[in-house]
């Protein structure tokens, strides 16, 4: 994430306005940069919030069953998809604000939400574990590994809201610091979350961990309270995707009936989507990891590849080259895993 604010950092002089990823892709490689950022952060931050909304669908359709939209055999009716056209006002309403700025408390208000239902699972994680213990395997073989990394990677999710942020904070000299801190605090939060998930429920972890935490109001809150987290961070997640559209079809201006229609897109394209976990390991395997680790490393090599000691460069060329086969390896892996849960 800090190689794409230093290249825009060093890159200033020459192009003032470098605003976004695809503005850092354009003043790099031409063209065909911003070409190939904007496609995979349309791509990622599109299907971010498409997982957004199978996660609060299928959990709100968990928590309040709907016997008459069960029998249903179309997407559009069933009940994951009762839930997303319920929520779709909503959404819209949100995601026709301007700026990020005015976004900014209600992602505070989501994140401290999601702190406090993270730690209610982890305590019921602890307890189920306590209670019962059942089995559990450290490593599950190469293709566990890379579906797992592929999932990982997803948490990467925010690459494209780096240089926007940056832009927008208020003292620039502390970003670094202030990003570094946020990223290992949530490694731990994350690392825990799915460490103690899996030793409290073993081979019997759902996809969606919450359901695995059974019956009750405080189940029910901690649920409620992880829906409401993406319920709220879904408007600042399509950002990036409207900063392309507006500026391929509207001129780069503001446009409400253009970002209605992607978010209507986004809640058809979550009806018709089965299964959570592996659309994430989908989506981190191929496009995270590319715009995780392969776009920024290449971008810094290119920028300071002159100037840099033998060690910088070796860094940047191992990220180009570990994040080429991760993507490689961990999207056939997840395929593979696709069909394989299809045909079952």
């Amino acid at each position: 994430m800090m190689l794409l604010v230093a290249c825009r950092r060093r890159l200033a002089d020459e192009h003032p306005k470098i605003a976004s990823f695809g503005d850092l892709g354009d003043a790099v490689f031409g063209a065909h940069g911003r070409f190939a950022v904007d496609v995979m952060l349309v791509l990622s931050q599109f299907s971010f919030c498409v997982g957004y909304l199978i996660f609060i669908s299928n959990t709100m359709a968990h928590l309040y069953p709907i016997t008459a939209a069960a029998s249903s055999s179309s997407a559009l009716l069933s009940p994951k998809a009762l839930v997303i056209w319920a929520m779709l006002p909503f959404q819209l309403g949100l995601n026709s604000i301007k700026t990020l700025t005015l976004l900014a408390p209600l992602s505070i208000f989501a994140d401290v939400v999601d702190l406090g239902a993270m730690g209610v699972v982890l305590g019921q994680d602890v307890a189920a574990w306590l209670a019962k213990p059942v089995p559990v395997v450290a490593f599950g073989g190469a293709g566990a590994l890379l579906y797992g990394l592929g999932v990982s990677v997803y948490a990467f999710e925010g690459i494209g809201m780096v240089l926007p942020l940056e832009a927008e904070a208020a003292n620039k000299s502390k970003f670094g610091v202030t990003l570094g801190l946020s990223m290992a605090f949530i490694a731990v939060m994350y690392g825990l979350f799915g460490v103690m998930g899996y030793v409290a429920f073993g081979d019997a972890t759902r996809d969606i961990i919450t359901t695995n935490l059974g019956a009750g109001w405080l189940s029910a809150a901690v649920q409620l309270g992880l829906c409401i987290n993406l319920f709220f961070t879904m408007p600042v997640m399509m950002n990036p995707v409207y900063e392309v559209a507006e500026r391929l079809l509207h001129g780069k201006r503001y446009c409400w009936w253009l970002r209605w229609l992607l978010v209507v897109v986004v809640g058809l394209a979550a009806m018709y989507v089965p299964n959570f976990t592996d659309f994430l390991a989908l989506v981190g395997s191929s496009v995270c990891v590319l715009l995780g680790f392969v776009l920024p490393a290449s971008f810094h090599l290119k920028v300071f590849g002159a100037e840099m000691e033998w060690p910088g460069v070796l860094s940047d060329v191992l990220l180009v080259v570990i994040g080429l086969a991760l993507a490689v390896f961990g999207t056939y892996t997840s395929l593979l895993q696709i069909f394989q849960s299809s045909s079952a």
